[in-house]
């Protein structure tokens, strides 16, 4: 399955962009969102991630007009959700994998869905062959598996050739040979010029397939950048050999270094800086360095960091 997303230079006209301004959202007393800000930019996929009720599928739902925010706004196109004349033609949403009559074949779903937004039953064949369905377009949807649903899904959300996607846990269900090809597919859908916001719990594919992330818990935004920048902070250090690590982790503190840690005799586990950094302060400080390596933490370390450091906060 090598098919990607379609580039028509017309679907990919106007801004694309998602932008949450201070949103807020109360059930009684229980504050499921708080003062939550950021934006999804097009040409890049950006992962939406927290814990188990951290308010990610409440803001989801916030942004598609599902749920009234108790406070701030949601902006998809720069205008809310429900001010979109044809919002089937600028975003594409999954937030559940929804039932299907277990008769109804897949082509026919597609059918009913491409009516009920005026988009032409051909473009119901595009979609099948892009999310890899077109072999199993006339079987009833009954005998299809979980992540033959979830392809399905994707398949009515792209029907009016969205410039954004919404996706909520898409790769639910997915074998790995389709876990891949939703990397590939959500990559390629954003390098056309598009918006991708996806939510999952598959951290170490959110770190393959995201550009940028936006990590919420209990309602909060707990980091909003690149993967990279994660990184920086909380994702990788530097572990050096050095002959006086006492002498060297006075250099870096005078730098402004001063996550350090003595892991073992001589060594010394720094962050907050690269080998190159550490290696030229080593050097203007006189300490002689017998070795030195870089540790990177994956997306699933980072993330459990980030929010064990705001718990201690």
């Amino acid at each position: 399955m090598q098919e990607t997303a379609s580039t028509d230079p017309a679907t990919a006209a106007g801004s694309g962009r998602i932008v949450v301004e201070g949103l807020g959202k109360r059930f009684g007393p229980v504050e499921a969102v708080h003062d939550l800000s950021f934006t999804v930019e097009p040409g890049s996929v950006t992962g939406f991630l927290g814990p188990n009720g951290s308010g990610k599928t409440t803001t989801l739902r916030m942004i598609l007009g599902l749920v009234v925010p108790s406070t701030g706004r949601a902006l998809v196109d720069g205008v809310p959700f429900s001010a979109l004349t044809s919002p089937g033609r600028v975003v594409g949403a999954v937030l559940e994998v929804q039932g299907v009559h277990p008769r109804r074949t897949a082509r026919a779903h597609l059918r009913a869905a491409a009516a009920a937004i005026g988009v032409p039953d051909s473009r119901v064949d595009e979609v099948l062959t892009l999310v890899g369905l077109a072999a199993a377009a006339d079987r009833s949807a009954g005998g299809f598996s979980l992540g033959m649903n979830q392809r399905l899904a994707l398949a009515v959300a792209l029907l009016g050739d969205p410039r954004i996607l919404v996706l909520d846990e898409p790769g639910n269900g997915l074998d790995p040979d389709g876990i891949a090809w939703l990397r590939s597919f959500l990559q390629a859908f954003a390098a056309s010029g598009r918006s991708v916001l996806v939510s999952s719990h598959q951290l170490a594919e959110m770190e393959l397939t995201a550009q940028r992330l936006v990590v919420i818990d209990r309602g909060a935004c707990r980091f909003d950048g690149t993967v990279a920048e994660l990184r920086a902070g909380h994702g990788s250090r530097v572990l050096v050999r050095a002959a006086d690590p006492a002498r060297l982790a006075e250099a870096l503190a005078t730098d402004g270094i001063t996550e350090i840690d003595r892991v073992d005799d001589g060594v010394l586990a720094v962050g907050g800086a690269d080998a190159v950094r550490v290696g030229d302060l080593a050097l203007a400080a006189g300490v002689a360095v017998y070795g030195m390596s870089e540790e990177r933490a994956g997306l699933e370390q980072m993330f459990l960091r980030l929010l064990a450091g705001e718990e201690q906060r």
